[in-house]
């Protein structure tokens, strides 16, 4: 039986405040198959973009059980997570978190010079043109609008070929007219990568989570909802 692309088993996150520990996440169990899309919807203060950290083993559980294709991340310290997550995980943040000190070009091959490719800068450069950048290779995160920024952000997230791609509201600083164009493009490349590229995105917009196979909806840290979305 092959396993999911990510399994959380009674996954619970609580972080140290101010005024003493806070609950950010209770219990939230989930299965999501390879090449499943999802769509993470809710309230701000939800949970939903702490999930989506902990699916990316950027932030550690409290309590519970996750895995990404059978590997308990518990099972891996932070230096055997962080390669797990090079050679698995593509993730794009709403601030693109781009690095301002280099190019477009040296942005995107980034991940693939971590994993040791001899022809990452020739595969940047192909990624750039694919998200219609090739005349920007060059141009620095500065000289870039947001959405520029965005494609940039994307391409570096998609470059490796990820099995899993995690999206934290990737239109969220950007106009209507240009997340749009964004959130076609998220599609499209992961299209492009493989029908078993899982893509999992929390988003404020219903109607762009509904494009994804499953929808889950988070209120108060729990996931009280879990529905097929117009892509089943």
């Amino acid at each position: 039986m092959t396993s999911p692309a990510l399994h959380l088993d009674r996954v619970s996150l609580t972080l140290d405040g101010n005024a003493g520990p806070v609950a950010i996440l209770h219990e939230v169990s989930l299965s999501i198959a390879a090449g499943e899309t999802v769509g993470i919807v809710g309230p701000s203060g939800s949970g939903k973009s702490s999930l989506l950290m902990l699916m990316g083993g950027l932030e550690r559980i409290s309590s519970g059980r996750i895995a990404a294709f059978g590997q308990d991340y518990a099972a891996m310290d932070e230096d055997a997570l962080a390669r797990f997550r090079r050679d698995k995980m593509g993730v794009v943040f709403q601030s693109f978190h781009l690095i301002p000190t280099m190019t477009a070009l040296e942005n995107v091959a980034v991940p693939l010079e971590l994993a040791g490719a001899g022809d990452a800068f020739e595969r940047a450069r192909g990624a750039l043109e694919g998200v219609g950048l090739g005349a920007r290779v060059d141009h620095y995160p500065a000289q870039m609008s947001g959405g520029e920024q965005q494609r940039v952000a994307l391409a570096r997230a998609t470059v490796p070929g990820p099995s899993i791609l995690l999206a934290d509201e990737p239109t969220g600083n950007l106009d209507g007219k240009t997340g749009e164009a964004i959130v076609d493009l998220l599609f499209s490349l992961r299209e492009r990568a493989g029908e078993r590229t899982t893509l999992v995105l929390v988003t404020h917009d219903e109607t762009l989570a509904r494009r994804c196979d499953r929808v889950l909806r988070m209120t108060d840290g729990r996931l009280v909802a879990d529905v097929r979305g117009e892509a089943a």
